[in-house]
This record gives structure tokens, sequence and C-alpha cells, in this order.
């Protein structure tokens, strides 16, 4: 019998295959927030990139703290309401999710990494 589900979470091939093409094609914000959560070089968490999650992709993911971090471009301020369910979602699933804006990123990368730091230990 031919598997249907994949191990992570309840994704599908299709999205796994989606979120291997998205780590290829990442944006210059999430280029430049990888580099400072890649191989643990934030407090030695372990994050992932483009972290298929169910029938989502989501931006960032740590994994021991089950904390998201999505970075929302110009396209988000189109799906707002879809974004809010998504996130709704991925909270009554038990996941923390924070969100920032790509301009965030690029001129207050300092500030975003606290806050995800801080992030780590709120309530879902």
């Amino acid at each position: 019998m031919e598997k249907t589900t994949s191990r992570i979470r309840g994704s599908t091939p299709e999205i796994e295959l989606n979120a291997r093409n998205l780590r290829q094609n990442l944006t210059p914000a999430e280029q430049i927030l990888w580099q400072h959560l890649r191989n643990r070089k934030l407090h030695g968490l372990k994050f992932r990139r483009q972290h298929p999650i169910g029938r989502f992709i989501v931006d960032f993911y740590c994994p021991e703290y089950r904390l998201i971090v999505e970075l929302d471009g110009e396209i988000h301020d189109r799906q707002v309401e879809y974004d809010m369910a998504r996130t709704e979602q991925l909270q009554a699933d038990g996941d923390r999710v924070l969100r920032f804006q790509n301009q965030e990123v690029l001129d207050r990368l300092s500030w975003v990494l606290e806050q995800i730091l801080q992030g780590l230990h709120s309530q879902p």
C-alpha cells in the first residue's frame, strides 16, 4: 500500500516538494534571518527553514519550543484573513507564531532576534 502522508506532521509529498523549492528561493529578508538562525547561531537553538507542518509551510520553525517565525512581505497585505486563520490553526495545534514584516528584518534585525528569544518563553 502506498503511503499518502509523510512523517512531517501530516504533510503530503507535494507539500514537502514545495517546501524544498521554497528553501532554494528565499526572499532577501529570509536569507538574512536564516544566516542568524542556522547552525544553532541563536542561543544554540535548532531552527528549520521552509518547514512543512500539515498543509502549511512555515518560514522558520524551532521544534524544541514549537515556535514558528513568519516573515510577511507585500503579498501578505492582500491575504490578511488567510494569514489570521492560518495562525489560529497553527496555534490551536500547540505552536506559537511570531510574525514580522520583511522590512523589520532588513531594518531592525537585532530587535527581531530579541523578539524571537522572548517568544520562546511566551504562552501560545
